[in-house]
């Protein structure tokens, strides 16, 4: 892929991921336990539940990773955690008639450190509380240099069907750079333990724009990477952002690939992945064309929450953990960041939400707009504007933006339908953010767009 100079500085601009609307930075403490519990009531007993768990433990931390997770060598801690989190699942399910549920995602953090048994028996807490559905999806990211048999046997058996294992990249020196050594036979031995356990969708966690990781090694990545014959790949730039994660305040910003540089090598690696077979998935996903979410694609049936490009077609997303956001009908939650500060919450029997935000009508206008985009590349915000605001023109706001974004190759236009060029697929969080009223209204920090 040859940038262009315009593109280049189109990439190096801040905008959010959008894997919500409005996003995290506009949370706020108007939304607390009360709220959230209120809102917990209102769910009529039909509505279609996902289910997210968290878990902020590793025995490690590594420098690249921006997620709210702790370093613990000790079992205590995760002990204590899983005992937290069944009080949890005993509040949530006694607050609401809901019970349907049809997906479920535990990420952390290494979900895996709480141990295949106590998995399980967590597993069963929820079934006891809520009803699955048979086709459930029950999901669970884990590392690979701690899978064995005694972790996935008992998640197969308790009918976990799909993992995720971050890989992120296969060469040497950028593992370690970013603290993670982890060579090819150790995710190929978790793999096939997978996969003796029963488990026949396993999904890959990949990574570019890492310290000195060049084009060749994002290409000897996804070969290998590929070679393992994954259901799914996940392809993520990494986001620079030590002002949040300050772990990644040792990494130097130095030995970061520039804009250019990171365009070619998303660009190398989805040539490289399609390739071998793949369906690219969105802005950063890849599946083989008969996995659920290259199905969901072709049938305009993709969604985009917290955890990414998903097949989830819950109602409500409902969420239990340290840090973790649920998204209800009425608008998003969030736990306490802190175990501690979280913990004393449940204890107390009092949900542990500290901020969120209701939804206006403005809001799900914006959020469908910018959900449809970032899954089917096109959009027609008209309709969209006329169902939700009842006026085709409301989000008119949207065409300055637009305009230079179709100026750049970047999008076509036609009335109201806004459609994302091939060339400007990379940048499609750039025409998502001509819809985000928040984006100038109060300053937030986000990573760059490619």
């Amino acid at each position: 892929m040859s940038a262009l100079p315009s593109h280049l500085v189109l990439a190096e601009k801040a905008v959010p991921r959008y894997t919500s609307y409005p996003t995290a930075p506009h949370f706020s403490d108007a939304v607390g336990p009360d709220q959230y519990a209120a809102w917990l009531a209102d769910l009529p007993a039909e509505t279609r539940l996902s289910l997210y768990l968290h878990v902020p433990f590793c025995r490690e931390l590594c420098t690249y990773c921006g997620c709210h997770t702790r370093a613990t060598r000790r079992d205590e801690p995760l002990h204590a955690y899983a005992a937290t989190l069944a009080r949890e699942i005993d509040m949530v399910a006694t607050a609401s008639p809901a019970r349907k549920v049809i997906h479920a995602h535990w990420g952390g953090g290494t979900p895996g450190l709480l141990g295949g048994e106590k998995l399980r028996a967590l597993t069963e807490t929820l079934r006891g509380h809520f009803d699955f559905a048979p086709e459930a999806e029950i999901s669970i990211e884990l590392d690979p240099r701690h899978v064995d048999g005694p972790l996935a046997e008992p998640l197969f058996a308790a009918g976990f069907n799909r993992v995720s294992l971050g890989v992120q990249d296969f060469n040497p020196h950028v593992q370690q750079a970013i603290g993670r050594i982890q060579p090819f036979d150790v995710v190929e031995r978790a793999v096939n333990v997978l996969r003796a356990a029963g488990f026949r969708a396993i999904n890959l966690d990949l990574m570019y724009g890492l310290p000195f990781q060049t084009e060749a090694d994002v290409v000897h990545t996804a070969e290998r990477a590929a070679s393992l014959r994954p259901s799914r790949l996940a392809l993520f730039g990494y986001a620079h952002a030590p002002w949040f994660a300050k772990r990644q305040k040792l990494i130097d910003a130095a030995a970061l690939p520039g804009a250019a540089e990171r365009l070619r090598q998303a660009a190398t690696a989805r040539r490289v992945l399609s390739e071998q077979g793949y369906v690219a998935i969105g802005l950063d996903h890849f599946a083989l064309p008969d996995d659920p979410m290259a199905v969901a694609q072709r049938a305009g049936k993709l969604r985009r929450n917290f955890q990414g490009y998903t097949v989830d077609q819950a109602d409500a997303l409902l969420p239990f953990g340290a840090s973790s956001i649920g998204r209800l009908p009425q608008g998003y939650v969030q736990n306490a960041a802190d175990v501690g500060t979280w913990r004393r919450a449940i204890e107390s029997e009092r949900f542990a939400t500290v901020k969120g935000v209701g939804f206006t009508r403005d809001d799900l206008a914006r959020a469908a707009v910018i959900e449809r985009l970032m899954c089917d590349f096109s959009v027609d915000y008209g309709a969209i504007a006329e169902r939700f605001l009842g006026d085709a023109a409301a989000l008119d706001a949207a065409q300055e933006e637009l305009a230079q974004l179709t100026g750049e190759g970047v999008a076509t236009q036609e009335g109201r339908r806004v459609s994302i060029t091939e060339a400007g697929r990379p940048f499609m969080r750039l025409v998502a953010s001509a819809f985000d009223a928040y984006l100038a209204a109060r300053a937030a920090r986000h990573s760059v767009a490619v």
